[in-house]
């Protein structure tokens, strides 16, 4: 047997292998070939780097650029230093042992097969010891690259201040450090692993191990020293993995309660440390042994790491879990539930709650309501989840416009008085099957936001419109600058093309139907920098293929100025400039210094902090109210903050990201990574912080949390005979979904003046047997305002407010309150006699409202009609006060039935109505030119309706009275739409009664009325 000069056997040199030849069949590839070859790679390549292209034009008219470059060349610099830890080891490992083979490895008991196999890999042999480890190493760098924000935290972490309550390091160490300890040390771990297997597999083939004719194998000197520095390299990356195990404890969600119990800090926590240093021991005596050749130590250490592991991670922790916690678990574990407990809140922003005992009553007493008037004035009696229809019927105009399903709240001052007012964006609805040329050159943009009064409605039921109209008018609008377009809205088209030169430019977007007696709609072309340029051929192309349109690329309605208008979702946009963030689902529209702005919460968060109980988002979140596929919450996390208020300006697009918790650590450390990404809270001005909320989702998981950590007594939260739930909506028709939180204003019993607040009820949670009393046992309210100093948040906004109720008094739940009205007789007969013809009664949403020294319940009811343009309209008011149940068409006449005929309160429904001209109270506020416009068209669209029907039925009487119907009615719509214009009326409509009218022969003066 002889070895080569370079094998650690010793022996003469290695001969010379014969080259060969690197094309045996010396036939050369066709010119033809080569040319297609190299147009298809630069085709593929172009259509890869012109998304790229695509994103810096995005990032750059944007201005967060900064975003963009900082985020791909960190991916970039941690996949190159990825792929190098991964493939060089590796390399060099299959060189090591290629390099130290036998020169003449005896063969097994097929004695040329691995000769025959060494033959097969010689000619491909440099190249898979090369792409075998770049293929691993990539795939091991994507990986690692996608860990780039954990990477670039811990590198501009921001300290905590405080500390754990275990080994009192910052609580940073824990969310920036350890993560990427573990991340680094689990890679490198990785590395040493996948390169000793692929040495060893190179000794196994080119004979440095062998398996013998009888079952044996033998491994070479070179293997065994290969085998002991890969082993010894692998123990010392293993003892930091022990090490860092003791502080992963803090953060275990696997007891009872969320990190280290008595269990992990006298058992778990030491026997880490100790399998540390008996690690550490051993991968030195690996070390030694692959020097002097000596086996026998390594071998026992690591028989008896294996042992010490069982014993230490097993079996002791088991032991004094099992025979001296669980017996005395409620006495040993109270100090590490009290820590759970208040580092939980700490971490989910519960730490500074307001709780107080309200003796809520259930007897009712007149006037218990006289000092209530700060609540009473505001009780929402328009529900924003059922009025989008009524929206749609008497605001839309047109076809090319719709209003999203679920509404919004917001407040608004008018004269002094701030007003919660029901608002949405009238959008453009694009038909999906509609030309190219409808889709992304005519159809761009919609028109204002229409608001109206959360807590009265106008005549028949319909919303009390404060702001609407096209053009928009009414008493939001103080600024003549206003600009109502909505290019950038939750319901835009994927892209749009706009923009054209100032001279010699036919405007081709529709804009708005025509006023001022004009048939044709106006027609727009978009003046602001929404989005890059496609002006030349070059960029042109670049959104052709991104978009797979070539007539993007063909048309000629796109000029040198065109503008390509996409990613137009304000949460999409945020997401994209701020990929830090994650996001709450709600975007919410607001006029803000006279552009309508979308404004969205953005949080940062955690699943690291010590001792805090992990949540499960996309459960806290989800009620009744919520679309799955809106969600952004997801997944668990341990820390919440709402940290970012961002605002889109619904023309232009434009992002702003505004520091909000200028407190948070988290965020400070990507403060640190994107200095100029976000502005400084002082940026923001005074109104936009008038409409600035608190978080609706984080609002729902702080509620979740609650339900549990509202007990502080640790004893108390063992034995979870205070558990809360939130409860199920009952006005729903699916079972099982939670209620979902109020805004409304109103005064809790603690505070001195009404406040816009966000508001929840809570519920006992359900006995082991699954039964549930609905019975109330909690009430909180969020402080939703913050204020109208600029750049200066009011000092109670965020507050949360915790009602407590006793136990041994029986206020109704929610679910209780809606079986009380629904089998209350007289609530039932009129609801019975309100769904005759067909009509559909809808229960609007049950209001919680702590006033009168109890609980009161408030719930609109709506009717709706068959028929494709009917819209819920509000007929009457459900109130109950303990089991007394109120019925009436107006709030205050219900809750003077509840409340011995006079409940003393002051609703909204009053507002406007001066006794003077009401003296029996029963006369319709005052309407403006824009509501009796309205009304007027929507009494026009029922008047065609019903003259349609009797035409079917061969009713001439009731034809002819329906034409005189239709006929005052359009008359009453000129002369508001002539009040809105300053305009004069230029004469009566005057209809022949035989003439069939429809909407589309109706002379609508202004905005048209639809049939």
């Amino acid at each position: 047997m002889s070895f080569g000069s370079d094998s650690p056997f010793g022996g003469p040199p290695r001969p010379q292998e014969p080259q060969r030849p690197s094309n045996p069949s010396g036939k050369k590839a066709s010119p033809l070939t080569l040319t297609i070859f190299a147009v298809v790679i630069l085709v593929a390549v172009f259509v890869f780097l012109s998304n790229f292209y695509a994103d810096i034009l995005w990032f750059n008219q944007l201005g967060f650029s900064e975003v963009y470059w900082t985020e791909r060349i960190a991916k970039l610099v941690i996949f190159l230093i990825a792929l190098v830890l991964m493939a060089v080891p590796m390399w060099f490992s299959m060189r090591s042992a290629y390099k130290h083979r036998p020169v003449y490895a005896p063969n097994s008991n097929r004695p040329d097969s691995m000769s025959r196999y060494q033959a097969q890999l010689e000619p491909v042999r440099r190249f898979l010891m090369v792409g075998i480890p770049l293929v691993i190493g990539i795939f091991a760098a994507v990986a690692v690259a996608g860990q780039w924000q954990t990477i670039l935290l811990f590198f501009n972490q921001v300290g905590f201040g405080s500390t754990d309550p275990q080994f009192n390091m910052d609580l940073g160490f824990f969310v920036f450090s350890l993560p990427f300890i573990a991340l680094v040390n689990g890679f490198l771990i990785s590395v040493v692993l996948l390169s000793g297997v692929a040495g060893l597999l190179t000794h196994y083939l080119y004979g440095g191990i062998r398996v013998e004719e009888r079952g044996g194998i033998t491994v070479g000197k070179a293997a065994r020293v290969h085998t002991a520095v890969v082993v010894g390299i692998f123990l010392l990356f293993q003892a930091v993995n022990f090490w860092i195990g003791q502080y992963e404890t803090l953060t275990d969600q696997s007891g009872r309660v969320a990190g280290a119990l008595y269990k992990d800090v006298h058992a778990v926590i030491p026997a880490q440390m100790i399998l540390a240093i008996v690690a550490i021991l051993i991968a030195i005596t690996f070390v030694i042994a692959a020097i002097n050749g000596r086996w026998r130590l390594p071998l026992i250490g690591t028989a008896m790491l294996v042992a010490t592991m069982i014993v230490a991670s097993g079996v002791y922790p088991f032991l004094v879990q099992q025979y001296k916690v669980v017996p005395s678990q409620k006495a040993l574990e109270s100090e590490y539930i009290e820590r759970n407990i208040e580092m939980t809140r700490l971490a989910f922003g519960l730490d500074d709650v307001e709780v107080t005992d309200y003796d809520a009553k259930i007897s009712t007493e007149k006037n218990a309501l006289a000092k209530e008037t700060a609540t009473t004035a505001n009780i929402r009696l328009l529900d924003p989840n059922l009025v989008s229809a009524a929206f749609a019927q008497l605001q839309q105009f047109r076809g090319y416009y719709t209003f999203a399903e679920t509404l919004n709240v917001d407040r608004y001052e008018i004269d002094g008085k701030v007003e919660d007012t029901v608002i949405a964006a009238r959008e453009v609805n694009v038909d999906p099957t509609d030309t190219w040329v409808n889709q992304h050159i005519n159809y761009t943009h919609g028109y204002g936001l229409v608001a109206a009064y959360g807590n009265r409605v106008a005549a028949g039921g319909r919303p009390d419109f404060m702001l609407g109209g096209i053009p928009t008018s009414g008493d939001l609008i103080t600024d003549k600058e206003y600009e109502p377009r909505i290019y950038f809205g939750e319901n835009s088209p994927s892209y749009s093309i706009v923009g054209g030169p100032d001279e010699g430019w036919t405007d081709q977007e529709l804009d708005r139907p025509g006023t001022g007696g004009e048939n044709q709609d106006t027609r727009y072309t978009f003046k602001g920098d929404g989005g890059p340029n496609v002006g030349n051929l070059f960029n042109r192309l670049v959104y052709a293929l991104k978009f797979a349109s070539t007539d993007l690329l063909l048309s000629q309605n796109v000029n040198s100025e065109s503008q390509i208008l996409y990613d137009r979702d304000p949460r999409d946009r945020v997401s994209k400039v701020a990929p830090y963030l994650t996001l709450d689902s709600q975007a919410y529209p607001a006029i803000v210094d006279g552009r309508v702005q979308w404004i969205i919460d953005g949080y940062t968060t955690s699943n690291d902090f010590p001792y805090s109980q992990q949540q499960q988002l996309d459960s806290a979140v989800t009620d009744s109210l919520t679309n799955a596929q809106d969600l952004s919450l997801t997944g668990r996390v341990n820390y919440l903050r709402n940290s970012v208020k961002a605002t889109v300006d619904a023309y232009d697009g434009s992002v702003k990201l505004y520091a909000w918790d200028t407190e948070d650590p988290i965020l400070q450390s990507w403060q640190k990574i994107f200095p100029t990404a976000l502005n400084p809270l002082d940026d923001m001005s005074a109104e936009l912080m008038e409409h600035v909320r608190y978080p609706e989702d984080m609002f729902k998981v702080q509620r979740e949390v609650l339900t549990t950590y509202h007990v502080d007594n640790p004893d108390a939260f063992y034995e979870s005979n205070d558990a809360w739930a939130v409860p199920d909506d009952p006005t729903s028709s699916a079972a099982g979904v939670k209620q979902p939180p109020y805004f409304m204003s109103l005064k809790m019993p603690t505070q001195d003046e009404a406040s816009f607040s966000l508001t929840s009820t809570f519920i006992p949670a359900a006995a082991a047997n699954g039964q549930q009393r609905n019975v109330l046992f909690g009430f909180l309210s969020a402080n939703a305002d913050a204020g109208s100093t600029p750049g200066e948040k009011a000092d109670d906004y965020g507050k949360l407010r915790l009602l407590e109720l006793p136990r041994d008094t029986a206020v109704p739940g929610p679910g209780q309150a809606q079986q009380n009205f629904d089998t209350n007789t007289r609530v039932t007969t009129e609801l019975n006699l309100l769904r005759q013809g067909a009509s559909e009664v809808k229960n609007g949403n049950l209001l919680s409202l702590p006033v009168g020294g109890g609980i009161l319940y408030v719930q609109p009811v709506y009717v709706q009609s068959s028929g494709q343009t009917s819209y819920p309209t509000l007929r009457k008011v459900l109130v109950s006060f303990g089991d007394k149940v109120g019925f009436a068409d107006t709030l205050a006449e219900a809750l003077d039935e509840v409340f011995g005929g006079d409940s003393g309160a002051v609703t909204g429904e009053t507002e406007g109505v001066s006794p003077s001209e009401d003296p029996e109270g029963e006369a319709e506020p005052t309407q403006t030119d824009t509501e009796k416009l309205t009304e007027a068209l929507a009494d026009a669209n029922e008047a065609i309706k019903n003259g349609q029907e009797a035409l079917a039925n061969g009713d001439f009487g009731a034809y002819g009275e329906s034409q005189k119907q239709l006929e005052d009615a359009l008359n009453r719509a000129m002369e508001a739409d002539a009040a809105i214009n300053g305009t004069a009326v230029e004469g009566d409509v005057k209809l022949d009664e035989g003439q069939n009218n429809d909407a589309s022969q109706s002379p609508a003066p202004t905005d048209g009325a639809e049939g």
